[in-house]
């Protein structure tokens, strides 16, 4: 009874397709709606929760039909071959439309406001905002006097942007700026040039409309794929060795995301707001192509179904009939210890989503900082490595006092991003060490508290209800904290404390709860530290 690793390897190729495409879509998608296409922060995460949205009605629907599947292939490998392939063609079809909106912007005067603000050392005066704010109410005035824009969208912009940076200058009683102006007047300003994006988008919208019609047709296709590909490794893996073989497609998982983040950084296109992304489009298109031909080549799915049903007879495995039970037949106290559990995972992915789904916006425009890729690199980095002693930790003191010590780590991270301003960027990069840290403690625990609470049998039950409350927080919290940010306080500067509050909040439910760790503390080997969703 021995894994076999490169067997498994190549099974996770699947894997490793999913997570480079997701990881490469969080970080260039929304930075592509709210800068080129002018979407508010509210609207541009309506179409960032499209994905959890198709996910939530679809993955159950696809892992159905390939269950029930009899193709010559296997049950699992058509759908993955037919979503990867339409997938590809999509996000790399998306690069079209990039580059013709991203050709529009250039030939407007966001390019020379824009400019005009980058890495200029004279922010810091009071003096360079006064006139970048004439130059505005210029550009402005010229158009309402066109009949280009309303006299409502003039009123609009005057009373959110213009009184707004003006208000801050006039309190200002010196020529140098503090460092919460700054963060403001970076914060009005960027609303201020998504605005005009917008006003060119609305001009002629088709293209916008190709493009977010060609992204739901990759959208689609992924969840076509996802619950097959999922569903791959149980099929072909004796269940003794599940958790290693999990281990291996998770680390492959990990992997596709930091190669993503590294794509972005070497291409330059993880810090300016009007680059074209044709390459991060194309570049992941291709390796998408390349690792299913590797996968095709390499993985037999009927062959290694049958060499897993033999292995089973030979070693005398008995598949466990329990009789299921679902969240109504638990014992109350039991209930009340998942109904917790499942209000903690809502609640920390409410928080966390948030600031993932956000970053990329948030990190060079309110900071500053020449790269929003690095922060997230280094917290894969730091993730990956924690694994092995969280895992050590679970075993020593439990799954949920590791979860309350994740839950405290993550909520002082984000709680002090909050403080975090463009004269200390740099503390994001340890801030964001620190919560791969945190984000990993939580993630390794709380799905195995969920299934401890299920029987043999119903395991996937019990795995639908964990899915199902972490999707709808990421459904709802890129819409949530959009509103926050456009209608509540106006700023974007309520993201981290946004995001502390909902993981502070998880810690409450969590600490009431009184089930889901292991009557008895097992070690796990190194491998299997690794055993988590990293999604």
């Amino acid at each position: 009874m021995k894994l076999d690793y490169k067997k498994t390897f190549y099974i996770g190729l699947a894997f490793f397709i999913i997570t480079i495409f997701w990881q490469t879509y969080d970080n260039i998608i929304a930075k592509i709606m709210i800068d080129k296409f002018g979407l508010n922060q509210t609207t541009s995460g309506i179409v960032m929760a499209l994905d959890n949205v198709l996910a939530l009605f679809m993955l159950p629907i696809f892992g159905a039909l390939s269950d029930r599947s009899n193709a010559k292939k296997g049950r699992r490998t058509p759908f993955i071959i037919v979503g990867t392939v339409i997938a590809a063609f999509a996000f790399m079809g998306l690069a079209f439309m990039d580059n013709i909106q991203t050709v529009r912007i250039e030939q407007t005067e966001i390019i020379d406001l824009y400019d005009a603000n980058d890495d200029n050392e004279d922010r810091i005066l009071e003096s360079y905002w006064a006139a970048l704010l004439v130059d505005m109410e210029a550009e402005r005035s010229d158009k309402l006097d066109a009949e280009l824009i309303s006299q409502a969208n003039y009123d609009k912009w005057y009373e959110n942007t213009y009184e707004q940076i003006n208000d801050i200058l006039v309190e200002n009683q010196s020529s140098e700026l503090t460092v919460g102006d700054l963060a403001y007047l970076s914060d009005y300003y960027q609303t201020y040039l998504s605005t005009l994006a917008w006003e060119e988008t609305a001009s002629d919208p088709v293209n916008f409309v190709v493009f977010v019609s060609v992204l739901l047709i990759a959208l689609v296709a992924m969840s076509v794929f996802r619950s097959p590909a999922v569903s791959l490794m149980p099929d072909v893996t004796i269940k003794p060795l599940r958790s290693k073989a999990n281990a291996i497609i998770n680390l492959m998982g990990a992997a596709a995301g930091t190669t993503s983040l590294i794509l972005l950084t070497v291409l330059g296109l993880s810090g300016k707001s009007y680059v074209h992304y044709t390459l991060a489009f194309v570049i992941v298109g291709i390796v998408m192509l390349i690792v299913l031909g590797l996968f095709l080549w390499k993985v037999n799915e009927p062959k290694l179904v049958k060499e897993k049903i033999d292995l089973e007879h030979k070693l005398n495995l008995e598949i466990d009939e329990e009789e299921t039970e679902d969240m109504h037949q638990l014992p109350k106290d039991k209930r009340i210890s998942l109904i917790l559990i499942l209000a903690s995972v809502f609640l920390w992915f409410m928080g966390y989503n948030a600031v993932i789904s956000k970053v990329s916006d948030y990190v060079p425009h309110i900071l500053q900082l020449p790269s929003f890729t690095l922060p997230l690199l280094v917290a894969n980095v730091t993730a990956i490595i924690a694994f092995i002693p969280i895992g050590i930790l679970s075993t020593k003191i439990g799954r949920k006092k590791s979860i309350l010590i994740g839950i405290v780590l993550l909520t002082l991270c984000f709680g002090s991003a909050s403080f975090v301003n463009e004269s200390s960027g740099w503390i994001m990069y340890i801030i964001f060490g620190l919560t791969g840290i945190g984000w990993a403690t939580i993630n390794v625990n709380s799905y195995p508290m969920v299934v401890e609470l299920a029987k043999g049998s119903n395991v996937g039950k019990y795995t639908g209800y964990y899915y199902a409350f972490s999707m709808a927080a990421q459904i709802l919290t890129p819409i949530l904290s959009g509103v926050f940010m456009d209608y509540v306080f106006k700023t974007r500067l309520v993201l981290f404390p946004y995001a502390a509050i909902f993981v502070a909040a998880s810690f409450f439910t969590m600490f009431f709860t009184k089930h889901g760790d292991p009557i008895h503390l097992e070690n796990k080997s190194l491998l299997e530290s690794f055993d988590v969703d990293l999604d």
